[in-house]
Protein backbone atom coordinates (compact mmCIF):
# COMPACT_ATOMS: atom_id res chain seq x y z
CA UNK A 1 0.00 0.00 0.00
CA UNK A 2 1.29 3.64 -1.03
CA UNK A 3 1.50 5.81 1.76
CA UNK A 4 0.49 9.12 0.87
CA UNK A 5 0.76 12.10 3.38
CA UNK A 6 -0.59 15.43 3.38
CA UNK A 7 0.26 18.25 5.13
CA UNK A 8 -1.67 21.60 5.30
CA UNK A 9 -2.24 24.05 7.83
CA UNK A 10 -4.50 27.15 6.66
CA UNK A 11 -8.05 27.20 6.30
CA UNK A 12 -7.36 27.86 2.08
CA UNK A 13 -5.08 24.98 2.22
CA UNK A 14 -7.64 22.95 3.93
CA UNK A 15 -10.36 23.39 1.50
CA UNK A 16 -8.23 22.83 -1.33
CA UNK A 17 -6.65 19.47 -0.33
CA UNK A 18 -9.59 17.84 0.86
CA UNK A 19 -10.90 16.64 -2.29
CA UNK A 20 -7.43 15.26 -2.77
CA UNK A 21 -7.66 13.74 0.97
CA UNK A 22 -11.05 12.16 0.02
CA UNK A 23 -9.65 10.46 -3.43
CA UNK A 24 -6.88 8.97 -1.60
CA UNK A 25 -8.90 7.43 0.63
CA UNK A 26 -11.20 5.84 -2.06
CA UNK A 27 -7.84 4.79 -3.92
CA UNK A 28 -7.24 1.08 -2.60
CA UNK A 29 -3.81 0.95 -3.49
CA UNK A 30 -3.08 4.05 -0.78
CA UNK A 31 -3.11 4.99 2.46
CA UNK A 32 -3.93 8.51 3.56
CA UNK A 33 -1.76 9.87 6.43
CA UNK A 34 -3.14 13.01 7.04
CA UNK A 35 -0.84 16.18 9.29
CA UNK A 36 -2.14 19.75 10.18
CA UNK A 37 -0.04 22.18 11.50
CA UNK A 38 -2.59 24.68 13.11
CA UNK A 39 -1.06 27.94 11.55
CA UNK A 40 -4.55 28.77 11.51
CA UNK A 41 -6.53 27.13 14.38
CA UNK A 42 -9.73 27.75 14.59
CA UNK A 43 -10.49 28.67 10.87
CA UNK A 44 -8.95 25.16 9.92
CA UNK A 45 -10.69 23.48 12.60
CA UNK A 46 -14.05 24.65 10.43
CA UNK A 47 -13.00 22.94 7.25
CA UNK A 48 -11.56 19.65 8.75
CA UNK A 49 -15.15 19.63 10.61
CA UNK A 50 -17.55 20.65 7.11
CA UNK A 51 -15.05 17.49 5.47
CA UNK A 52 -15.06 15.07 7.93
CA UNK A 53 -11.33 14.93 8.08
CA UNK A 54 -9.52 13.81 11.36
CA UNK A 55 -5.94 13.94 11.11
CA UNK A 56 -3.25 11.69 12.44
CA UNK A 57 -1.04 14.55 13.51
CA UNK A 58 -1.45 17.70 14.58
CA UNK A 59 1.44 20.26 15.29
CA UNK A 60 -0.60 23.09 17.46
CA UNK A 61 1.89 25.72 16.33
CA UNK A 62 -0.32 28.34 16.57
CA UNK A 63 0.92 31.02 18.96
CA UNK A 64 0.44 34.65 19.55
CA UNK A 65 1.06 36.90 16.95
CA UNK A 66 3.46 34.13 15.98
CA UNK A 67 6.26 35.36 13.32
CA UNK A 68 7.24 33.93 10.17
CA UNK A 69 10.70 32.65 11.53
CA UNK A 70 8.71 30.81 14.38
CA UNK A 71 6.32 29.18 12.19
CA UNK A 72 8.56 27.91 10.05
CA UNK A 73 11.05 26.71 12.67
CA UNK A 74 7.70 24.99 14.51
CA UNK A 75 6.63 23.08 11.44
CA UNK A 76 10.11 21.59 10.25
CA UNK A 77 10.38 20.69 13.85
CA UNK A 78 7.17 19.30 14.38
CA UNK A 79 7.44 17.21 11.19
CA UNK A 80 11.14 15.70 12.05
CA UNK A 81 9.95 12.82 14.03
CA UNK A 82 6.41 12.30 12.50
CA UNK A 83 8.42 12.45 8.92
CA UNK A 84 11.24 9.97 10.51
CA UNK A 85 8.32 7.35 12.21
CA UNK A 86 5.96 7.61 9.15
CA UNK A 87 8.37 7.45 6.19
CA UNK A 88 5.57 8.12 3.43
CA UNK A 89 6.19 7.43 -0.04
CA UNK A 90 5.19 10.43 -0.95
CA UNK A 91 4.04 14.05 0.70
CA UNK A 92 1.67 16.53 -0.71
CA UNK A 93 2.06 20.49 -0.32
CA UNK A 94 -0.61 22.94 -1.00
CA UNK A 95 -0.02 26.46 -2.85
CA UNK A 96 2.04 29.13 -0.59
CA UNK A 97 1.89 29.09 2.94
CA UNK A 98 4.83 29.05 5.11
CA UNK A 99 3.35 25.36 6.32
CA UNK A 100 3.74 24.40 2.62
CA UNK A 101 7.01 25.68 2.03
CA UNK A 102 8.67 24.41 5.56
CA UNK A 103 6.86 21.13 5.02
CA UNK A 104 8.23 20.98 1.47
CA UNK A 105 11.40 21.62 2.56
CA UNK A 106 11.57 19.23 6.00
CA UNK A 107 10.51 16.26 3.49
CA UNK A 108 13.44 16.67 1.55
CA UNK A 109 15.91 16.46 4.30
CA UNK A 110 13.92 12.86 4.89
CA UNK A 111 14.45 12.48 1.19
CA UNK A 112 11.01 11.70 0.56
CA UNK A 113 9.44 12.78 -2.96
CA UNK A 114 7.29 15.91 -2.86
CA UNK A 115 3.95 16.25 -5.14
CA UNK A 116 3.07 20.52 -5.13
CA UNK A 117 -0.62 21.30 -5.74
CA UNK A 118 -1.67 24.41 -7.35
CA UNK A 119 2.22 24.72 -8.15
CA UNK A 120 3.27 27.19 -10.70
CA UNK A 121 1.71 30.30 -9.66
CA UNK A 122 3.98 33.45 -9.83
CA UNK A 123 3.38 37.08 -9.92
CA UNK A 124 7.11 37.69 -10.48
CA UNK A 125 7.78 39.73 -7.18
CA UNK A 126 8.79 38.14 -4.74
CA UNK A 127 7.12 41.07 -2.02
CA UNK A 128 3.53 40.76 -3.88
CA UNK A 129 2.13 38.58 -1.90
CA UNK A 130 4.29 38.42 0.89
CA UNK A 131 5.36 35.89 1.78
CA UNK A 132 3.52 33.75 -0.24
CA UNK A 133 5.19 34.58 -4.16
CA UNK A 134 8.66 33.16 -2.32
CA UNK A 135 7.12 30.35 -0.33
CA UNK A 136 5.44 28.87 -3.95
CA UNK A 137 8.98 29.02 -5.35
CA UNK A 138 11.05 27.88 -2.99
CA UNK A 139 8.57 25.10 -2.80
CA UNK A 140 8.59 24.47 -6.74
CA UNK A 141 12.78 24.29 -6.12
CA UNK A 142 12.34 21.47 -3.98
CA UNK A 143 9.27 19.55 -5.61
CA UNK A 144 9.63 16.06 -8.12
CA UNK A 145 5.68 16.45 -9.17
CA UNK A 146 4.30 19.46 -9.71
CA UNK A 147 0.36 19.76 -10.27
CA UNK A 148 -0.36 22.76 -12.51
CA UNK A 149 -3.92 23.75 -12.18
CA UNK A 150 -3.86 26.04 -15.81
CA UNK A 151 -1.35 26.21 -19.01
CA UNK A 152 -0.26 29.38 -17.96
CA UNK A 153 0.80 28.31 -14.27
CA UNK A 154 2.53 24.92 -16.53
CA UNK A 155 4.27 27.51 -18.82
CA UNK A 156 5.62 29.31 -15.66
CA UNK A 157 7.50 26.02 -14.08
CA UNK A 158 8.98 25.46 -17.69
CA UNK A 159 10.36 28.84 -17.88
CA UNK A 160 11.85 27.76 -14.70
CA UNK A 161 13.31 24.85 -16.24
CA UNK A 162 11.23 22.40 -13.68
CA UNK A 163 10.96 19.27 -16.10
CA UNK A 164 8.04 19.10 -17.91
CA UNK A 165 7.28 15.18 -17.27
CA UNK A 166 7.11 16.38 -14.43
CA UNK A 167 4.32 19.03 -14.50
CA UNK A 168 0.86 17.89 -14.55
CA UNK A 169 -2.16 20.50 -15.85
CA UNK A 170 -5.06 19.47 -13.29
CA UNK A 171 -7.16 22.15 -12.52
CA UNK A 172 -8.05 23.62 -9.99
CA UNK A 173 -9.44 21.62 -6.32
CA UNK A 174 -10.56 24.68 -4.91
CA UNK A 175 -13.48 23.78 -7.79
CA UNK A 176 -13.57 20.57 -6.74
CA UNK A 177 -14.45 21.33 -3.66
CA UNK A 178 -17.84 23.71 -4.73
CA UNK A 179 -19.46 20.90 -5.87
CA UNK A 180 -19.92 19.96 -2.06
CA UNK A 181 -19.93 23.21 -0.20
CA UNK A 182 -22.42 25.34 -2.53
CA UNK A 183 -26.14 24.53 -1.21
CA UNK A 184 -29.17 25.74 -3.23
CA UNK A 185 -31.00 26.57 0.18
CA UNK A 186 -27.83 27.92 2.11
CA UNK A 187 -28.91 30.51 4.65
CA UNK A 188 -27.18 32.33 7.12
CA UNK A 189 -28.29 34.77 9.74
CA UNK A 190 -26.92 38.21 8.54
CA UNK A 191 -29.07 37.63 5.11
CA UNK A 192 -31.81 38.54 7.50
CA UNK A 193 -30.09 42.08 8.55
CA UNK A 194 -30.26 43.14 4.75
CA UNK A 195 -33.24 44.49 3.47
CA UNK A 196 -35.39 43.04 0.76
CA UNK A 197 -34.16 44.09 -2.95
CA UNK A 198 -30.79 45.29 -1.46
CA UNK A 199 -27.58 44.24 -3.36
CA UNK A 200 -25.07 43.33 -0.94
CA UNK A 201 -20.78 43.04 -1.88
CA UNK A 202 -18.75 40.01 -0.11
CA UNK A 203 -15.79 41.75 1.01
CA UNK A 204 -12.49 40.08 2.08
CA UNK A 205 -9.54 41.37 3.03
CA UNK A 206 -6.41 40.32 5.47
CA UNK A 207 -3.43 40.23 3.96
CA UNK A 208 0.04 41.44 5.20
CA UNK A 209 1.12 43.59 2.85
CA UNK A 210 -1.96 45.21 2.81
CA UNK A 211 -2.69 45.52 6.68
CA UNK A 212 -2.29 49.31 7.58
CA UNK A 213 -2.61 52.51 5.31
CA UNK A 214 -3.91 50.19 1.98
CA UNK A 215 -6.37 48.60 3.64
CA UNK A 216 -7.75 52.16 5.03
CA UNK A 217 -7.36 53.32 1.73
CA UNK A 218 -9.78 50.40 0.27
CA UNK A 219 -11.92 50.95 3.40
CA UNK A 220 -12.52 54.49 2.94
CA UNK A 221 -13.31 54.05 -0.84
CA UNK A 222 -16.53 51.39 0.37
CA UNK A 223 -17.66 53.36 2.92
CA UNK A 224 -17.90 56.53 0.71
CA UNK A 225 -19.82 53.77 -1.66
CA UNK A 226 -22.21 52.45 0.50
CA UNK A 227 -23.14 55.42 2.10
CA UNK A 228 -23.96 57.20 -1.49
CA UNK A 229 -25.41 53.98 -3.19
CA UNK A 230 -29.23 53.69 -2.31
CA UNK A 231 -29.98 49.66 -1.71
CA UNK A 232 -26.32 48.40 -0.96
CA UNK A 233 -24.82 46.68 1.41
CA UNK A 234 -21.59 44.90 2.12
CA UNK A 235 -21.07 41.86 4.23
CA UNK A 236 -17.25 41.37 5.79
CA UNK A 237 -16.49 38.60 7.47
CA UNK A 238 -13.20 39.63 9.31
CA UNK A 239 -10.12 37.91 9.59
CA UNK A 240 -9.16 37.53 13.42
CA UNK A 241 -5.57 39.26 12.96
CA UNK A 242 -5.76 41.70 15.51
CA UNK A 243 -4.68 44.33 12.66
CA UNK A 244 -6.85 44.04 10.49
CA UNK A 245 -9.82 43.45 13.15
CA UNK A 246 -8.61 47.30 14.81
CA UNK A 247 -8.49 48.72 11.34
CA UNK A 248 -12.26 47.47 10.02
CA UNK A 249 -13.73 48.41 13.27
CA UNK A 250 -12.30 51.85 12.86
CA UNK A 251 -13.47 52.58 9.52
CA UNK A 252 -16.68 50.65 9.39
CA UNK A 253 -18.25 50.88 12.91
CA UNK A 254 -21.38 52.82 12.61
CA UNK A 255 -21.84 52.61 9.24
CA UNK A 256 -25.41 51.56 8.07
CA UNK A 257 -25.23 48.35 5.73
CA UNK A 258 -21.73 47.58 6.22
CA UNK A 259 -22.30 44.17 8.74
CA UNK A 260 -18.94 43.09 10.01
CA UNK A 261 -19.67 39.43 11.09
CA UNK A 262 -17.40 36.82 12.09
CA UNK A 263 -15.18 34.38 10.00
CA UNK A 264 -16.58 32.20 7.91
CA UNK A 265 -16.41 28.34 7.19
CA UNK A 266 -16.25 27.53 3.70
CA UNK A 267 -19.95 26.46 3.25
CA UNK A 268 -20.55 29.77 4.82
CA UNK A 269 -18.77 32.00 2.52
CA UNK A 270 -19.47 30.12 -0.38
CA UNK A 271 -22.93 29.89 0.09
CA UNK A 272 -22.85 34.15 0.61
CA UNK A 273 -20.53 34.54 -2.12
CA UNK A 274 -23.04 32.74 -4.35
CA UNK A 275 -25.89 35.14 -3.68
CA UNK A 276 -23.50 38.03 -3.59
CA UNK A 277 -23.59 41.10 -6.34
CA UNK A 278 -19.69 40.96 -6.82
CA UNK A 279 -16.86 40.23 -4.67
CA UNK A 280 -14.17 42.38 -3.51
CA UNK A 281 -11.15 40.23 -2.02
CA UNK A 282 -7.27 40.20 -1.90
CA UNK A 283 -7.47 36.46 -1.32
CA UNK A 284 -6.18 33.96 -3.84
CA UNK A 285 -8.47 31.09 -3.82
CA UNK A 286 -11.68 33.43 -4.20
CA UNK A 287 -10.19 34.82 -7.39
CA UNK A 288 -10.84 30.71 -8.40
CA UNK A 289 -14.00 29.79 -7.20
CA UNK A 290 -15.75 33.22 -8.09
CA UNK A 291 -15.64 31.70 -11.95
CA UNK A 292 -17.69 29.07 -11.20
CA UNK A 293 -20.26 31.02 -9.17
CA UNK A 294 -20.50 33.91 -12.57
CA UNK A 295 -19.31 36.37 -9.55
CA UNK A 296 -17.25 39.59 -10.83
CA UNK A 297 -14.34 39.86 -8.22
CA UNK A 298 -12.29 43.73 -7.89
CA UNK A 299 -9.21 42.07 -6.46
CA UNK A 300 -7.54 44.08 -3.87
CA UNK A 301 -4.23 43.95 -5.04
CA UNK A 302 -1.38 45.64 -7.57
CA UNK A 303 -0.77 42.16 -9.06
CA UNK A 304 -2.08 38.48 -8.62
CA UNK A 305 -0.47 34.89 -9.63
CA UNK A 306 -3.96 34.04 -11.39
CA UNK A 307 -3.76 36.36 -14.25
CA UNK A 308 -6.21 33.75 -16.61
CA UNK A 309 -9.04 35.14 -14.53
CA UNK A 310 -7.91 38.75 -15.67
CA UNK A 311 -7.50 37.26 -18.86
CA UNK A 312 -10.41 35.91 -19.09
CA UNK A 313 -12.32 39.00 -18.02
CA UNK A 314 -13.99 37.78 -14.48
CA UNK A 315 -11.62 39.34 -12.39
CA UNK A 316 -10.54 42.81 -12.17
CA UNK A 317 -7.27 44.08 -10.52
CA UNK A 318 -8.13 47.58 -8.93
CA UNK A 319 -5.37 47.84 -6.20
CA UNK A 320 -5.86 49.70 -3.23
CA UNK A 321 -6.22 53.23 -3.99
CA UNK A 322 -9.15 54.65 -2.49
CA UNK A 323 -10.15 56.13 -5.87
CA UNK A 324 -9.66 53.16 -8.21
CA UNK A 325 -11.41 51.45 -5.88
CA UNK A 326 -14.38 53.51 -5.73
CA UNK A 327 -14.39 53.76 -9.53
CA UNK A 328 -13.97 50.29 -10.01
CA UNK A 329 -17.40 49.68 -7.42
CA UNK A 330 -19.57 52.09 -8.99
CA UNK A 331 -18.89 51.08 -12.57
CA UNK A 332 -19.73 47.57 -11.34
CA UNK A 333 -22.91 48.90 -9.79
CA UNK A 334 -24.48 51.38 -12.64
CA UNK A 335 -22.70 49.47 -15.95
CA UNK A 336 -25.43 46.37 -16.42
CA UNK A 337 -23.32 45.43 -19.60
CA UNK A 338 -19.99 45.34 -17.98
CA UNK A 339 -21.74 43.10 -15.03
CA UNK A 340 -22.72 40.97 -17.22
CA UNK A 341 -19.50 40.39 -19.14
CA UNK A 342 -17.56 39.52 -15.31
CA UNK A 343 -20.76 37.62 -14.63
CA UNK A 344 -20.65 35.57 -17.53
CA UNK A 345 -16.95 34.82 -18.43
CA UNK A 346 -15.50 31.43 -19.04
CA UNK A 347 -13.87 29.60 -15.95
CA UNK A 348 -10.21 29.38 -16.57
CA UNK A 349 -9.39 26.71 -13.95
CA UNK A 350 -11.05 23.51 -14.01
CA UNK A 351 -13.76 21.17 -14.38
CA UNK A 352 -14.48 19.66 -11.02
CA UNK A 353 -12.17 16.40 -11.41
CA UNK A 354 -8.40 18.14 -10.40
CA UNK A 355 -8.31 15.82 -7.27
CA UNK A 356 -9.19 12.33 -9.43
CA UNK A 357 -6.02 13.28 -12.05
CA UNK A 358 -3.61 14.47 -9.09
CA UNK A 359 -4.41 11.19 -7.26
CA UNK A 360 -3.83 9.00 -10.58
CA UNK A 361 -0.90 10.72 -11.37
CA UNK A 362 0.64 10.06 -7.88
CA UNK A 363 -0.44 6.47 -8.26
CA UNK A 364 1.63 6.16 -11.68
CA UNK A 365 4.66 8.11 -10.79
CA UNK A 366 5.21 5.34 -7.48
CA UNK A 367 4.56 2.31 -9.23
CA UNK A 368 5.62 2.59 -12.61
CA UNK A 369 7.81 5.84 -12.12
CA UNK A 370 6.46 7.80 -14.92
CA UNK A 371 2.91 9.59 -15.11
CA UNK A 372 1.06 10.47 -18.21
CA UNK A 373 -0.28 14.28 -18.34
CA UNK A 374 -3.59 14.75 -17.04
Amino acid sequence: MLRIMTIFGTRPEAIKMAPVIKQIAADPSMVPVIVVTGQHRTMLQQVLDIFDIHPDYDLKIMGKQQTLSEITSRVILGLDEILTEERPDLVLVHGDTTTTMAAALSAFYHRIPVGHVEAGLRTWDTHSPYPEEMNRMMTDDIADLYFAPTQLSKNNLLKEHHPESRVFITGNTAIDALRTTVRADYHHDVLATIAQGHRFILLTMHRRENQGQPMRDVFAAIKEVVLNTPGLDVIYPVHLSPRVQAIAHEIFDGVEGIHLIDPLDAVDFQGLAARSFFIMTDSGGVQEEAPSLNKPVLVLRDSTERPEGVAAGTLKLVGTKTSAVKAAMVELLNDPQKYRAMATANNPYGDGHAAERIVRICRDYLIHGVAANA
